[in-house]
């Protein structure tokens, strides 16, 4: 804020003792003049501030705790609305900026993991979460196990009705495609429903994009746009 100063000065003339403003003999033969000078000066200070913005980066950790807080509870996505999904996908693009340079040589990667979000719900587990599917099957885990060298097993575990315990297994292959990417050739999924275990279907392959990764998450990009969060169980 600028400040004003304002400066004013007034300064009457002297007149001399001997001479008298009005004289009772004889007038004055030229009329006496006071003068009163006056001088305004106005002075404007300014002070100018100059503030600088400093962009504060929220740190990876809050940002984790941040993504895992707006996926809890959701039924792996499947219960958030779609501006939950938005805000999920602001972190997680965060997060992205924190990514280790060759996530797919960092052995941070290997372990067991819940698959906790998933933006499109079939893309794990494929009809057993569709719509129909739930209705039918309770998922209870979901987990991905990625273990050293290059073996990906991938274990869906439901309840028909909430009664008869069952579980849909793959394994499969990885391969690094890049420095971010990866592929998984994965095996006919195996199917086991009671007393009965039998594989089904044909092979299936998956690409995905490892966006982070560090002892807690492990975030993922599907070549279809899907997003996945990992979280780690040990």
């Amino acid at each position: 804020m600028a400040s004003l100063a304002l400066f004013s000065t007034f300064g009457v003339p002297k007149i001399p003792k001997s001479q008298a403003l009005f004289s009772a003999s004889r007038p004055p033969s030229k009329p006496l003049i006071i003068y009163f000078p006056f001088r305004y000066q106005r002075k404007i200070s300014r002070i100018s501030a100059s503030v600088s913005t400093q962009v504060l980066r929220t740190s990876p950790d809050d940002l984790v705790a941040s993504i895992l807080s707006k996926v809890t509870e959701t039924d792996r996505g499947i219960l958030l609305p779609k501006e939950g999904h938005i805000e999920v996908a602001e972190v997680a693009q965060q997060l992205k900026e924190y990514c280790v340079d060759e996530p797919v040589k960092c052995p941070l990667i290997f372990g067991e993991w819940d698959v906790v979000y998933c933006s499109r719900p079939t893309s794990p587990g494929g009809g057993f979460r569709s719509a129909l599917g739930r209705l039918v099957f309770k998922t209870n885990d979901m987990i991905q196990e990625v273990e050293a060298p290059d073996i990906v097993l991938n274990k869906v575990s439901f309840s028909l009705f909430g009664f008869v315990d069952g579980r849909v297994s793959l394994k499969g292959k990885l391969k690094a495609l890049d420095d971010k990417w990866i592929q998984v050739v994965f095996e006919p999924p195996e199917l086991k429903f009671g007393p009965l275990e039998f594989q089904y279907g044909g092979e299936s392959e998956v690409q995905l994009e490892i966006t982070y990764v560090d002892e807690k998450i492990r975030l993922g990009k599907g070549s279809r746009g899907s997003l996945f969060v990992f979280q780690r169980r040990r």
